[in-house]
């Protein structure tokens, strides 16, 4: 369901059920809004995850708790329907950068983890893909500029067929723009605490290379290059064994954009195909809520609105 006394809110808090006994919610921003009680119980289900896969847990990013990181965070979170058990999650960040003289929101492609017993079931295109849609959606359906950060073939290949203009990108077709290397550049400088590197990493601008990028919190997610995830085309498994050196623990830094193209992609290939007509009905209230809404307020301008219009 969509709450539809939420439909006119500042940020989203979506939910979806999906016919196999399980259910997403999306939360944008939780810290700016959330009362205390309910943004701890939220944590504590993003940790019971994270338990699942690392008894010892995290620390770094929106699992340290931090009001700053819950203020420009994206949680994801996967449930069981009938134990309303977590068994999933998915934390993107924003990240304030300049690109062409002008403040943008990064939508950074965070830490995503699956409760051992309920991977390889196909949750995927619902954890992942579902948050960049409705970002890009309550954008104004404008491209959106994404990062991610990993060693692992299988993501690095996935951002490459995702998004567009991606680089690095194991196909060698997108040239580095001075964009990549403005946004990379800042995202090093100004918000590696975001996903977990420490200061001491060094940032290798000619190939968007992290060397020693596991020094910040994130150091159990190191992971030999045998212990990885492969993609299934091995042009992409061949770039990260002979560009990363995984004992040091090195990482790819991927700057990209989520447009319209990718959108359909994803709604067209990507959704399956009995779960469509659900989410595109969900979809049209986030759409009333960023195009319709506005509409409405600009054709009623003796009332007041609240917030949305000063009274005069």
């Amino acid at each position: 369901m969509i709450h539809l006394h939420k439909l006119g809110r500042k940020y989203l808090d979506f939910e979806f059920p999906l016919k196999n006994e399980v259910r997403l919610r999306i939360v944008e921003r939780p810290g700016l809004w959330m009362g205390r009680g309910a943004l701890d119980h939220l944590l504590a289900d993003v940790r019971q995850v994270v338990k699942t896969v690392i008894p010892s847990g995290l620390e770094y990013g929106v699992l340290s708790g931090d009001k700053r990181r819950l203020d420009n965070a994206v949680l994801s979170i996967l449930y069981d329907q009938a134990s309303r058990k977590p068994i999933a999650f998915n934390a993107y960040s924003f990240l304030d950068v300049e690109v062409h003289g002008r403040r943008v929101n990064v939508l950074h492609l965070g830490l995503i983890m699956v409760d051992p017993s309920f991977q390889a079931q196909g949750y995927t295109w619902v954890v992942v893909g579902l948050p960049c849609l409705l970002v890009f959606l309550r954008s104004g359906m404008g491209p959106v500029w994404i990062t991610s950060v990993t060693q692992v073939p299988a993501i690095v290949g996935k951002v490459a067929e995702a998004f567009a203009d991606v680089y690095p990108s194991p196909s060698g077709k997108t040239r580095r723009s001075f964009a990549h290397l403005t946004i990379a550049r800042q995202v090093m400088e100004s918000h590696r605490e975001v996903f977990g590197v420490g200061l001491q990493a060094q940032f290798d601008q000619d190939n968007f290379i992290i060397r020693d990028a596991y020094t910040g919190g994130s150091d159990s997610l190191k992971k030999a290059y045998d212990e990885t995830t492969k993609h299934r085309d091995d042009v992409v498994n061949e770039m990260c064994r002979d560009r990363l050196d995984y004992r040091r623990g090195d990482d790819f830094l991927q700057v990209g954009a989520i447009n319209f193209a990718c959108a359909c992609d994803y709604l067209l290939r990507t959704v399956p195909r009995d779960s469509l007509p659900s989410l595109l009905y969900r979809v049209m209230f986030v759409l009333a809520g960023r195009l319709l809404l506005p509409l409405w307020h600009w054709f009623s301008p003796n009332r007041q609105w609240r917030d949305l219009r000063p009274r005069r």
